[in-house]
């Protein structure tokens, strides 16, 4: 190119022109949109969504994965059968759902135990009878399979049962200070389903029975079309009197409209007094509770030490 075609007569000069307008008109509007106020509300709306979606995947939808084959065969077992269309089939889903088992694949293992489990005690007992009654005695020896049978009989029902208890005392002691958050998420202008959410994503770490539930129960706020019987969810899932007492007065709250955070504080000071209470009856049956421990342990020691050298000196001088 010539530095004729430059010049403003030139053939090149109008290309350039171009170029150089839709640079600066490219560079103006990269300035404005730098410029210009984001929509907070747009994306704080689809950061929301993002979380109700992710919460959902997470919590409702069937956990995918090499299923073992343990699993398949209880499950064959079960149909063989005929053990689901029994009534106490859904007595028992309730309480697998308490236990925090709310897999379909639980409640076919849980049926095939109660099947398995007393002819597998039996078995053993009728085998390893002999070598521990040292005696090969039949009448013995079917009074241990007997009793085998019946402890396999009444073994997962306690089993499940002991599961329960262990995850509503975990739950019972991590809801003062979650409730304690939830007053905070309340004050700083958070709605119930929000505040559920992050209750449940800051205790987490701490309590994760109680942070699964108080997830799922936010994400059933937010598809049911009944948000009192989501609520209702969570004393089915959690058989505590405080977590039935935290489920009473939220529905109050959502049914007469009254101050969330006011009732929540309430609720959290009573639920930090019965936790008080409670350590004190402790320790006033602490010195009851030790009376035996120190008679049967302490006592006995200490008279050694202080009686046993004028015990030995006596035994001494006796001899001589």
């Amino acid at each position: 190119m010539s530095p004729q075609d430059l010049m403003p007569g030139g053939t090149a000069a109008p290309a350039v022109a171009l170029a150089v307008g839709v640079a600066n008109f490219l560079a103006i509007l990269a300035v404005l949109r730098a410029l210009s106020p984001k929509d907070l509300v747009r994306e704080r709306a689809r950061s929301h969504a993002r979380r109700r979606n992710d919460l959902r995947a997470a919590l409702l939808q069937p956990r995918r994965g090499a299923r073992p084959r343990s699993v398949g065969l209880a499950r064959r077992l079960v149909e063989l059968l005929k053990l689901n269309r029994d009534g106490r089939a859904g007595g028992a889903a309730a309480l697998l759902v308490q236990a925090g088992w709310r897999s379909p694949d639980a409640m076919h293992v849980f049926l095939a135990l109660k099947v398995l489990a007393p002819l597998a005690l039996a078995a053993a007992a009728w085998l390893l009878a002999p070598g521990v009654l040292h005696d090969d005695d039949p009448l013995r020896r079917l009074a241990a399979t007997l009793g085998g049978a019946v402890a396999g009989l009444y073994l997962p029902r306690l089993m499940l049962k002991n599961a329960i208890q262990k995850r509503s005392l975990k739950i019972q002691r991590a809801l003062p200070d979650a409730l304690d958050l939830f007053v905070i998420c309340a004050e700083a202008g958070l709605s119930l389903d929000a505040a559920l959410a992050r209750v449940s994503r800051e205790i987490g770490p701490a309590a994760p029975e109680l942070a699964d539930e108080l997830g799922l129960t936010a994400v059933e706020l937010g598809f049911l079309p009944d948000r009192r019987e989501a609520l209702l969810n969570l004393t089915r899932r959690v058989a505590a009197p405080q977590v039935r007492g935290l489920v009473n007065t939220l529905v109050q709250t959502e049914k007469y409209g009254t101050p969330l955070a006011q009732a929540l504080r309430v609720l959290a000071a009573e639920f930090r007094d019965t936790r008080m209470m409670k350590a004190e009856e402790k320790a006033a049956r602490l010195p009851a509770t030790l009376t035996v421990p120190m008679i049967a342990f302490i006592l006995p020691p200490l008279f050694v030490v202080l009686i046993g050298p004028a015990i030995v000196q006596v035994l001494t001088t006796s001899f001589r």
